[in-house]
């Protein structure tokens, strides 16, 4: 690395002047929202969803890794304070485009991602495009294989929740399709809490905090689950990855599987169970911070 570039970058961590929300523009002429707090090695959130955005995240544990990490807070396009693409454009490629473009416009020569959900199949495709721009990899109760957690875990627990069973297989109607209308019938019946969460407060505590934003942006979720880049088996990247990984996941996460760290085969994994559900920055907050500060400290972050 060009030796005016580290003493240009370790200035601008050590006096935080990165601080505060900004608008980064895309290369194809979308404006993103992004927020930089904290200090330390750089820390780019990859929220889930699809859609999801990075405020709730901001507020349920951004003072705690505020004090570690100099933590990026993004709102993907299509989504939260974020503009949409004018052309439809949310493939893989192009999400991957966004995360580099904004490493780039911050001057991080590299830094760590922390994925939840949905962002963990993000990761990978930024993994695998850019695989010197992630140092290290946090995956929070992530789903790395869509198909693996949609039929191997979220559609037969939601059958069961509503009294029927249901397998993917001979089924000609498309796994989203299905999750949606398996989504209709538990809200039907007041259950869907119970497909990624202990308490039946825990997604409405997530909707309340995100209906703090005026004319939040939801244009990713209509096309993201619709886009065949994003429902393929991403664990089988793993094994060509060397940085290291924490994958912190739930014993009673039905919506990514309790048994999805099966197969990874990442060189460097900290693997991290807890009794939790889907959302451990509510439910496993003590917990969370626990593997947090251990793979930092594990990999000298």
């Amino acid at each position: 690395m060009n030796r005016l570039f580290l003493i240009i970058a370790v200035f601008l961590l050590s006096q935080n002047v990165l601080a505060g929300e900004k608008t980064i523009t895309t290369s194809d002429g979308v404006d993103l929202y992004v927020k930089v707090e904290g200090r330390g090695t750089p820390l780019l959130y990859i929220h889930g969803g699809p859609g999801s955005g990075s405020y709730w995240f901001e507020k349920l544990t951004g003072e705690f890794l505020e004090e570690h990490f100099t933590v990026v807070y993004l709102d993907q396009r299509g989504v939260g304070r974020s503009k949409s693409s004018p052309s439809k454009d949310y493939s893989m490629d192009r999400m991957a485009l966004d995360f580099e473009e904004v490493r780039l416009a911050l001057g991080f020569e590299a830094w760590l991602t922390l994925g939840h959900s949905f962002g963990g199949v993000l990761q990978m495709g930024y993994a695998k495009r850019y695989p010197e721009a992630q140092k290290g990899m946090l995956m929070i109760n992530c789903t790395l294989n869509l198909p693996e957690s949609a039929c191997g875990s979220w559609l037969p627990k939601a059958a069961e929740l509503v009294g029927e069973t249901y397998s993917c297989e001979g089924d000609t109607v498309p796994v989203a399709q299905r999750m949606n209308e398996y989504g209709g019938k538990l809200r039907e019946k007041g259950l869907f809490w119970k497909i990624g969460s202990r308490d039946p407060e825990t997604f409405p505590k997530l909707d309340q905090i995100s209906a703090e934003i005026e004319n939040f942006n939801y244009d990713l979720s209509q096309y993201a689950m619709n886009s065949q880049d994003y429902w393929q088996n991403f664990k089988a990247l793993s094994a060509d990855m060397n940085m290291p990984v924490l994958y912190f996941y739930g014993s009673t996460d039905f919506m990514v599987g309790p048994e999805h760290y099966r197969g990874l085969n990442f060189s460097n994994l900290l693997l991290w169970e807890n009794k939790g559900g889907h959302v451990p920055f509510i439910e496993e907050p003590i917990e969370l911070q626990k593997a947090i500060l251990a793979y930092k400290e594990k990999y000298s972050f």
